[in-house]
């Protein structure tokens, strides 16, 4: 740890009485363990990691109420004990508190953002991925609303931006930094040093991997925790549907049948087979990994989707533009062209209540709509 512990004379309460009977005595020694790493973390750095400048005395008293709530919240709701939280428990909490918690917009901010400084610990000390919601709650008493979302437009600049940045040029058409860059990216696809790349591996990889990926998640709105868990065993290429079981869905609620695009089934299919080619995936059932052969995070689905979009010539400034951006567009766009009940079934929603954000009108149908009124 950097810095003191905190002092627990001065007020701030690790563990509150109301937490009493949940644990035993191991779990105890656990929670509280971890307690004091994260509240000793927030009053030393939390505020500003960079500069080592913490977070006062009562915003440390508050945060320790409101991330203890979480917690027992999740222990509630989510299987029993578990430490530290998940990203999965955090957006489960974030919609509880839209849709049951009966208090005030201010109470709700001010809840969900005790689970964020939680998030910002674990990113900072463990190297967690920043945590996405559907929802964000303005502790200062300002209304939820759903993310941003891609217009119609937007979604097709995309479809055809990862057409680009996953096409492999023949070895003879890159010179310089070029080249450079793509036997790095070659070595990392094929497990080989950059210097034993040649002409005959190029021809190897045909690019179906961003294609694919991201061509499903415009279909079915994969939230990073899904892309992250996707499994070969997921894809129905006959009946071009994704099944994606229980024990595997983000929600954890029942079995989920998701329609696809027949241009998405032709892009897996073509990815399964040259995935076959990869010594990366010969003891794992992951229908993606990254260049580095690790599973996908927020960050890096955030990454890829910032390059798609200066592909598109998509301006990102003042919009967040993560990979529920395009969850939140199918969303919109089912929810108008079939209706809610599609959209809850694409998005494989368990409360129906989550799906009514997307019943609203598009900005673009909005417009015609003011020229017809004159």
């Amino acid at each position: 740890m950097e810095g003191a512990e905190i002092d627990l004379d001065r007020g701030i309460v690790v563990i509150p009485k109301s937490h009493e009977g949940w644990l035993n005595d191991k779990q105890l020694i656990n929670y509280r363990q971890h307690r004091v790493q994260f509240l000793s973390w927030l009053w030393n750095v939390g505020k500003d990691p960079e500069s080592a400048t913490g977070y006062s005395e009562y915003t440390v008293y508050g945060s320790a109420y409101r991330t203890a709530r979480f917690d027992k919240w999740r222990w509630e709701h989510c299987g029993g004990y578990s430490m530290p939280p998940s990203e999965e428990e955090a957006q489960a909490f974030v919609e509880w508190l839209a849709y049951e918690y009966d208090q005030s917009e201010t109470a709700k901010g001010k809840l969900q953002e005790g689970a964020m400084r939680y998030n910002k610990w674990l990113q900072h000390e463990k190297g967690y991925d920043e945590w996405e919601y559907d929802y964000k709650f303005d502790s200062s008493g300002g209304n939820h609303q759903p993310q941003d979302f891609l217009s119609r437009e937007e979604r097709q600049k995309i479809r055809q931006a990862v057409l680009t940045i996953g096409e492999v040029p023949s070895p003879g058409n890159v010179q310089g930094e070029e080249r450079e860059g793509w036997l790095t990216h070659l070595g990392h696809l094929l497990n080989k040093p950059r210097d034993a790349i040649d002409d005959s591996d190029w021809e190897v990889v045909e690019g179906w991997k961003e294609p694919s990926l991201v061509s499903v998640s415009l279909d079915a709105g994969l939230r990073p925790a899904e892309v992250r868990k996707a499994s070969t065993q997921w894809v129905d290429l006959q009946n071009g549907v994704l099944r994606i079981p229980k024990e595997d869905s983000s929600k954890n609620v029942g079995n989920w049948t998701v329609s696809l695009k027949d241009e998405t089934t032709a892009y897996i299919e073509r990815w399964l087979d040259e995935r076959e080619r990869y010594e990366r995936y010969e003891d794992t059932d992951a229908l993606w990994l990254t260049a580095r052969g690790n599973r996908y995070g927020s960050k890096s689905l955030r990454r890829l989707l910032h390059r798609l979009c200066d592909e598109a010539g998509i301006e990102t400034a003042n919009r967040k533009m993560s990979w529920y951006t395009i969850r939140h567009s199918v969303g919109t766009y089912m929810a108008k062209e079939r209706g809610l009940a599609a959209a809850k079934a694409q998005l494989r929603h368990r409360n129906p209540m989550t799906t009514m954000k997307y019943d609203q009108v598009p900005v673009e149908d909005r417009r015609d709509a003011l020229d017809r009124m004159g």
